[in-house]
């Protein structure tokens, strides 16, 4: 997965909230931005993406997200609560429909005990109420590596969210329109044969 997946994911990602008037902001830690220059490197993204915020640190995450500090002391910035946080924050500031963020440990150092370089917490988060999150871990496969497979999962669930709820459900009525209806068939019943009374003994 490399800089041609990112482009192609992209342009449909825009194409996509363009058709359905979606605006989109970035939250990005150990990406550093790579994922709002994947997608303003599009020519006419201006009408999708509203803004990037790079919060490498975690005074940026308290002051340009509005990440509470007990989520980072309780859990650590590279958690699945901290990237929620910093995707609702995005959300909330930028005041668009969909925003994705980012929090990981890129390597090659920077692992700590349960966290190793590779981890990276991702979250989605919709104007409707939606939120996603993915732990992925992908191993010590090189610091650039890492941010180009986060870029990518992350193109991959702003997509998710863009395409709306309604499109799951509509999957799943169809993949239950094609199960044939189970014909409930009652038990059958054994005849049972009765005894002739028996002749009271004198």
């Amino acid at each position: 997965m490399g800089g041609s997946d990112a482009r192609a994911l992209s342009r449909s990602l825009l194409d996509l909230c363009r058709m359905r008037k979606l605006t989109i902001a970035t939250a990005e830690s150990c990406t550093g931005g790579l994922v709002a220059g994947a997608l303003t490197d599009i020519p006419g993204s201006s009408d999708v993406i509203d803004r990037g915020f790079v919060t490498y640190s975690n005074d940026a995450k308290r002051a340009m997200l509005g990440v509470e500090a007990s989520t980072l002391t309780n859990f650590g910035a590279v958690s699945k609560e901290t990237a929620t946080a910093m995707a609702i924050g995005a959300l909330e500031r930028a005041d668009v429909d969909l925003a994705v963020a980012i929090t990981g440990i890129a390597g090659p150092g920077g692992a700590t005990p349960g966290k190793p370089v590779g981890l990276v917490h991702f979250a989605a988060a919709a104007r409707d109420g939606r939120i996603i999150h993915r732990e992925h871990r992908f191993g010590a496969i090189g610091r650039s590596a890492v941010r180009a497979r986060s870029v990518v999962e992350a193109l991959r669930m702003l997509m998710d969210l863009a395409r709306g709820p309604q499109v799951a459900a509509k999957a799943q009525r169809t993949a239950a329109s094609r199960l044939r209806p189970r014909v409930t068939r009652s038990p059958r019943r054994h005849a049972v044969k009765r005894r002739p009374p028996r002749s009271p003994r004198g």
